[in-house]
């Protein structure tokens, strides 16, 4: 498969903080022009939360955009969204059992040694991270690094997405080291956080990443 260059992350705790709802997000991304958009929520999975996750598939279907649903499986399912498994979420096999035949599933992993696994996994693409420091996980796996990115680059033909503070300034640099997308959290949400502001960054991160779409 081929993903979009630009891969934007709606962390629902991030934009509850910044005051912002997640619909609104969703489509300040999508007018941009985003064509994938992943649903990170870490917290629990309340009724209203599954309820804003429906309404931002919509807006994807609507947009044609690819949703990704990020850990949940049951939840990936019950959308008809892709999902995205981190290393202690289901194993990528066992979500292949629940989700419908040909769905997409990304995997993620910090290391060469899980790299390498991965590889061998069901899995349609696979991410690394963290490239740069981090703040959008509490416990965060030791830095990759662009050098090492390039290396690790070499031990899989599935498409790579680099993820993990990775800013416009930095964008170039992590794509030319072998990165086939960049998904983006911190620098996608500028201050102040408005549905203007943020459609706007959006199309800085595409424009930035159109040489390679």
């Amino acid at each position: 498969m081929k993903l979009p260059v630009f891969y934007p992350v709606l962390d629902t705790g991030l934009l509850a903080s910044r005051g912002l709802s997640v619909s609104v997000a969703a489509e300040a991304i999508l007018e941009a022009g985003a064509r994938i958009l992943q649903f990170r929520h870490k917290e629990f999975f309340s009724r209203a939360v599954y309820e804003e996750a429906e309404r931002v598939a919509g807006l994807c279907r609507a947009a044609g955009a690819l949703f990704v649903m990020n850990d949940r499986a049951d939840f990936a399912m019950l959308l008809g969204a892709a999902l995205h498994l981190g290393q202690d979420d289901l194993t990528p096999a066992d979500a292949r059992r629940i989700l419908p035949a040909g769905s997409i599933i990304g995997f993620s992993t910090h290391n060469q040694k899980q790299l390498r696994e991965g590889d061998s996994q069901p899995v349609d693409y696979l991410a690394i991270g963290p490239i740069f420091a981090t703040g959008s996980k509490q416990n965060p796996d030791p830095i990759v690094g662009v050098d090492e990115l390039r290396a690790l680059r070499a031990l899989t033909r599935k498409p790579l997405v680099a993820i993990g503070g990775i800013t416009r300034l930095a964008a170039r640099p992590v794509l030319e080291a072998g990165a086939d997308s960049l998904a983006v959290i911190g620098d996608l949400y500028p201050e102040p956080l408005t549905r203007l502001e943020l459609r706007k960054r959006a199309e800085e991160w595409l424009a930035i990443c159109s040489s390679r779409s």
